[in-house]
């Protein structure tokens, strides 16, 4: 006759099945309900929050929210830290020290740390793991901690339509303009012109283009249509999910 172990590994292994569905649908339960928008806004209260915008759960760090204006139709993936200022609490005045345009993607773990003045365009997307903050510490006393030194602080900006690649860092003072991309990995400060492609440490133009003209990385099937007009919030939000393969038939 079996013995009671072999008969109870079975029963075993089923409820230890049973109980990791039951977990996954929690989490998914929880994803849902903890997401953050203006219909559900949850203990935060942003300076400005725009219809069709959603802060996936788990957040990352979110304070002085009063501080930062967030657009229309945006998406902050999962533990995306958004602050402003050096602590919870703080009374930064009326206007938003973090300003994000409407259509902004921002992707997984990413930082956004403002202090004076960070402003992305609108349809700016992110890789994960981004940095960008308007401000650096200090090293003008060498007998002195450089954390213990008064910080700098100096504006950034993003222009509109541009893509900032995996763990890309911002440093305060980055004037970003229109259309750019910035490499993954890359470290970027001062001035990049309009339509160029920059990469590196510290992030240089590598490649730049008029405005009626663009580069196209080689793909292993050509990319779908443009998205028809009257595209939902929903489906927006779902973008990052559609199927990419080309669309069959007329």
């Amino acid at each position: 006759m079996p013995n009671a172990a072999a008969l109870l590994s079975p029963l075993r292994a089923a409820a230890r099945r049973v109980a990791g569905r039951a977990v996954h649908r929690g989490w998914r339960w929880a994803q849902e309900l903890g997401g953050v928008s203006n219909q559900n806004p949850g203990p935060y209260r942003f300076h400005t929050l725009g219809d069709g915008s959603k802060l996936a759960f788990p957040l990352g760090t979110v304070f002085n929210e009063q501080s930062i204006a967030i657009g229309p139709f945006c998406i902050i993936g999962e533990r995306v830290t958004i602050s402003a200022g050096f602590l919870p609490g703080l009374d930064l005045g009326p206007e938003p020290v973090i300003t994000i345009g409407g259509g902004c993607v921002i992707g997984r773990g990413s930082h956004l740390v403002g202090h004076q003045s960070i402003v992305l365009g609108d349809d700016v997307w992110t890789g994960p793991n981004v940095y960008i903050s308007d401000q650096a510490h200090e090293y003008r006393d060498t007998t002195l901690p450089i954390g213990k030194q008064w910080p700098r602080n100096e504006p950034v900006e993003i222009g509109a339509g541009s893509w900032i690649g995996t763990g890309a860092v911002i440093l305060p003072g980055a004037r970003i303009g229109r259309n750019v991309v910035v490499a993954a990995g890359a470290v970027v400060r001062g001035e990049v012109p309009d339509h160029s492609v920059v990469a590196g440490a510290p992030a240089r133009v590598v490649r730049s283009f008029t405005e009626t003209e663009g580069w196209q990385p080689p793909f292993r099937h050509d990319p779908p249509r443009a998205l028809p007009d009257g595209v939902t919030a929903e489906q927006l939000r779902a973008l990052v999910g559609w199927d990419l393969r080309p669309p069959t038939g007329d």
